[in-house]
């Protein structure tokens, strides 16, 4: 029986090769030459610490990373962007968490989505993934097609088709 895996992966290579450019962009940009302005991404927690001098900085960081992302192909529905804080002295500091996997809810909606297009295929729930299995390989890339033109607020990619 043919079957499909909906996921919200990030390879980490690509997105620490965007991350890098985004640094390298940043170092050599006028407007932040002699700034004290950090990026660390953390690997264990999957989130971006940035570390700038204002709030305009902040922004013009996070549209160069955004940026950086969809170069390299990664979605910028994956960033999750957290509010500024203000650390030590002048300095605001920003956590941008990337955003794996699919959450409970975006998944249920997935299922109904498909459900109700009434196609000849079976959703379920799995973990942080949603599987997709029918009895033609036809019905199933209706499905693919189905959910491309929806938006549930997280990239979508689907992988072990069988």
């Amino acid at each position: 029986m043919p079957s499909f895996d909906i996921v919200n992966k990030i390879d980490a290579q690509t997105l620490d090769n965007a991350l890098n450019n985004a640094r390298k962009e940043i170092t050599t940009r006028y407007d932040f030459r002699g700034s004290n302005t950090t990026i660390d991404y953390d690997k264990k927690t999957s989130t971006l610490h940035v570390v700038t001098e204002n709030e305009m900085k902040i922004k013009a960081i996070e549209d160069i990373v955004m940026q950086r992302m969809a170069k390299q192909g990664i979605d910028p529905k994956s960033l999750d962007m957290g509010k500024e804080q203000y650390a030590a002295g002048s300095m605001v500091k920003k956590d941008i968490k990337i955003v794996e996997g699919i959450d409970k809810d975006v998944a249920r909606k997935i299922v109904k989505a498909i459900k109700e297009a009434k196609l000849k295929v079976d959703p379920s729930m799995m973990e942080d993934q949603v599987r997709v299995s029918g009895k033609k390989i036809d019905d199933l890339q209706e499905v693919i097609a189905l959910l491309r033109k929806s938006d549930f607020g997280v990239p979508l990619q689907f992988v072990n088709m069988k």
